[in-house]
């Protein structure tokens, strides 16, 4: 009897090839850490486990000694481009973000033009997708023009919106309370989450205006201008249009420890929000920022006096404050150089150098790893609907990985900043002891051992898949009054 033909074709075929293989480190994810290889195939993590059954791969990453971190997100970036590239520009931030195992950043949308409409928002699309080095996210914008354009931004990708209720770079005029409760009620309804600038404009504005009357142009005039209270009323004014219509919100670059029991409390009846708070504020104290420092460190809101940061680290380390970011915002130097406090730009980079000082306060014992992955990692990919994608090291998700060196020690110096054009940091001759040694985004390592890659338009732009919208009151929302004879009950 004849035997049909044997096909030896599977047995020649060579074994599935990685297309990267990170062997010898230390997983760490914010539910605890294993030593484990970690395989990377078509951007995706493709295997976690020993390295006797681990693939064979195209490149091996030697991480011996080192631990591998889903990398960074950082959700409050201003990249400056378009309309702002004496500042920055999509290259050189997301240069920045790579050298400091960011794998993620979005990007505010006080540009110019504001982030407020299709086309405005297709414009920034083009010059990220050409230059990103790092995957991104893109705001909205939420004021009194755009609320008929929430809807459409949302189905063309955004990230969230942003809300400016006090002002800053671009001097974008904080909405009338009205159109802000419509806009809530419109994201409640979408699901989308709204970033919150909480500092009290008119507040502020006075108080600026009656201090420059009085002849204050010194180190603190700013500080003082915009005191707790600014941001203590907008924050409580958020909340309460939050927990009415049931819009998801994230109050950013909280300053304030007098905020943290106001968090608390509305956390636990049930207000929908999310809260980050920065490096800056658990590393710097405002009386100490005299001179050139101060001009260096001026931002909104204002650094606070040294004594509110252990409350601050406190919060962020058991959940109160969701997570760390930066409000990286980068300027030309000789916009923090002018000789009035007042006439200098408000902002500095710190996209790069965030990650270096949290690793900080881990080698100080003051948080553990899993921790920080929580703050800079999880927390953000949950709050913003990429959860399972990104903020974790399992098999399936997006290959956003940071391998670090715990030991490593170096000062912070301003000349070796990725920010080409904003070469100036209010941390300058700090040394940290921890810092990213590689970054890879979707599996491609876009920074190994300080040197970034080049590796302009790989960055992909993230998209949220969030949770079912939960809005509430809907019987007195603005659509519901404008029916002729509405009536709530």
């Amino acid at each position: 009897m004849t035997q049909p033909p044997v096909d030896t074709a599977a047995d020649t075929q060579p074994e599935p090839m990685a297309d990267l293989l990170i062997t010898g480190g230390t997983v760490v994810n914010e539910t605890g850490r294993f030593p484990a290889d970690v395989a990377v195939k078509d951007g995706l993590i493709a295997f976690i486990g020993h390295p006797s059954l681990a693939p064979r791969a195209k490149r091996v990453l030697e991480a011996k000694g080192r631990f591998i971190l889903p990398g960074a997100i950082d959700v409050h970036t201003h990249i400056r481009e378009p309309g702002m590239t004496q500042k920055e520009n999509w290259t050189t931030g997301t240069r920045a973000a790579a050298a400091g195992g960011v794998t993620t950043v979005f990007d505010m949308p006080n540009t110019d033009p504001p982030t407020w409409s299709l086309e405005a928002l297709a414009e920034k699309q083009a010059a990220a997708e050409k230059q990103a080095h790092v995957n991104y996210g893109l705001y909205g914008l939420l004021d009194e023009r755009t609320l008929g354009n929430i809807e459409p931004l949302t189905k063309a990708g955004v990230i969230g919106f942003k809300l400016f209720l006090g002002n800053t770079t671009g001097n974008l005029p904080a909405p009338n309370d009205g159109a802000v409760l419509e806009g809530f009620e419109i994201l409640a309804g979408l699901g989308m989450r709204c970033s919150i600038h909480a500092e009290n404009s008119p507040m502020l504005f006075w108080r600026e205006r009656r201090m420059r009357e009085a002849g204050r142009d010194d180190d603190f005039a700013h500080w003082c201008a915009r005191a707790d209270i600014v941001a203590l009323e907008s924050l409580g004014r958020a909340i309460c249009l939050s927990e009415w219509t049931g819009a998801r919100i994230h109050i950013v670059h909280e300053s304030c420890a007098r905020s943290v029991p106001v968090i608390r409390e509305a956390k636990a009846r049930g207000v929908p929000m999310t809260v980050e708070t920065c490096p800056q504020f658990l590393f710097l104290a405002a009386e100490e920022l005299t001179g050139q420092q101060a001009k260096i460190a001026r931002m909104n809101p204002p650094i606070r006096e040294g004594a509110q940061r252990e409350a601050l680290l406190k919060a962020l380390i058991d959940g109160t404050i969701d997570m760390i970011a930066t409000d990286h915002a980068p300027h030309a130097m000789e916009e923090k150089q002018r000789d009035s406090i007042w006439d200098n730009a408000c902002g500095f980079p710190g996209v790069e150098t965030s990650m270096r000082l949290m690793l900080t306060l881990v080698d100080q014992g003051k948080m553990r790893l899993e921790d920080y992955v929580r703050m800079s990692s999880a927390a953000p990919a949950r709050a913003f609907g990429l959860a399972g994608r990104k903020g974790v090291i399992q098999p399936g998700a997006d290959a956003d990985l940071v391998v670090v060196d715990v030991t490593k020690r170096a000062p912070i110096l301003a000349e070796m900043l990725h920010s080409e054009k904003s070469r100036f940091t209010p941390y300058e001759g700090i040394e940290t002891v921890g810092a990213p040694v590689a970054t890879i985004v979707r599996g491609r390592v876009v920074m190994e051992n300080g040197l970034v890659a080049e590796a302009a338009g790989w960055g992909r732009q993230e998209r949220p898949v969030m949770p079912p919208a939960a809005p509430r009151n809907l019987a007195t929302s603005t659509q519901a009054i404008l029916r002729p004879g509405a009536m709530p009950f």
